[in-house]
C-alpha cells in the first residue's frame, strides 16, 4: 500500500493538482510523525504502518487561509484512516474546510499499535473504511470491533463521591499544557475559553478547580463533534483518560438523538439544530 501512497502523492504533487501532501514518516525512537511533503522528490519519506496514529486532519486548519492576499486557499492532499474521516466530517459541516481543496486518500485500517499492541480505540472500532475519500486503498478489513463502553460503565458504577474522587486524582495529573486541545481537530477556536481575558472565564492558576473546569468544559464543546480518534488522550504527556469523558457523552449523544459524530457532512449536530418532534427528557 505505500508505494500506492507514494505513487499517488507524486502524481498529484508533480500536476500541481496539490501543493503540500500531509501523511506520516519515520519519526525519532522508532515512531512515526506527521509528514508535509512539497516536492514530489520527497514523497519517499512517507510510510504506513500501525504506528500511524496521529489524526492528520487537524493540520489542514494550517492551510485554511491563502498563502497571499488574493489568492484561494491552497489545495492539499491528506491521509484519513476511518476515525479521521468522521473528524473530517464534522469540519466539513462546521464549514471549516472546503470539500474541494483537499484531496483525501482515505486508508482501510485493521488497528494501530502502540509497543506492540493494538491500541484499545482500535479493539471497540467498528469502523474499517473511512465514510470520506476520493481514493480508497486497502482491502476491506474482516476483522471489525465492537464499542461496548465497559470502561464507561464501569465509572458509572461508582457512587458520585466514588467518581469525584476518581477524576480528582485525574485531573490533578493535569498540568494545563493544552496538548490535548492542540492535538484535537475540533478545537479550532481563535481564542480558546481557557486563554481569553476579557472576560476572564478562567484564571491562569494550575489547581484542581480550574483543571476540572478545563476538562469539564472541553468535554461539553466537543459533545455530538468528537469522532473518537483519541487524539487528545495520546498527546496528554501525565495520560489522564480524557477518553472516558468524550465516550460518556458521545453515548449519551447516540441514545438521546440517535447520531454519531461525523458519519456524514450533511447531517447537523443535535446541539447545533432544533426539531419540534424531539422528546428528550431533562
Amino acid at each position: 500500500m505505500i508505494e500506492q501512497i507514494r505513487g499517488k502523492a507524486r502524481e498529484l504533487l508533480e500536476g500541481k493538482q496539490i501543493s503540500c501532501f500531509i501523511g506520516y514518516e519515520q519519526g525519532t525512537r522508532g515512531r512515526a510523525r506527521p509528514a508535509f511533503i512539497y516536492d514530489p522528490q520527497e514523497v519517499e519519506r512517507l510510510i504506513w504502518d500501525g504506528r500511524c496514529t496521529h489524526n492528520l486532519t487537524v493540520y489542514l486548519h494550517q492551510f485554511k487561509a491563502p498563502v497571499k492576499r488574493g489568492e484561494p486557499p491552497p489545495r492539499v492532499g491528506i491521509l484519513v484512516k476511518p476515525c479521521d474521516a468522521r473528524s473530517l466530517n464534522i469540519l466539513l459541516h462546521e464549514k471549516q474546510i472546503d470539500r474541494a481543496r483537499v484531496y483525501v486518500i482515505g486508508l482501510t485500517c485493521e488497528g494501530l499499535a502502540a509497543d506492540g499492541q493494538l491500541l484499545e480505540r482500535c479493539q471497540r472500532c467498528s469502523e474499517r473504511v473511512p465514510v470520506v475519500y476520493d481514493l480508497l486503498l486497502g482491502e476491506k478489513p474482516t476483522m471489525i470491533g465492537q464499542e461496548d463502553y465497559a470502561d464507561v460503565t464501569e465509572i458509572e458504577r461508582m457512587s458520585p463521591a466514588q467518581r469525584l474522587a476518581f477524576w480528582a486524582r485525574e485531573f490533578d495529573r493535569c498540568i494545563r499544557c493544552y496538548a490535548c486541545r492542540q492535538a484535537c481537530p475540533a478545537c479550532y477556536c481563535f481564542e480558546c475559553v481557557a486563554e481569553q481575558l476579557d472576560p476572564p472565564w478562567m484564571s491562569i492558576a494550575i489547581d484542581l478547580p480550574q483543571k476540572q473546569f478545563f476538562h469539564v468544559m472541553r468535554a461539553y464543546h466537543l459533545a455530538g463533534r468528537c469522532a473518537g480518534c483519541n487524539a487528545c488522550e495520546e498527546a496528554c504527556p501525565m495520560g489522564i483518560p480524557l477518553s472516558l469523558l468524550n465516550r460518556k457523552i458521545a453515548r449519551e449523544v447516540e441514545a438521546l438523538f440517535g447520531y454519531r459524530a461525523g458519519q456524514d457532512a450533511i447531517t447537523p449536530p443535535p446541539l447545533a439544530t432544533f426539531k419540534k418532534e424531539e422528546d428528550v427528557p431533562l
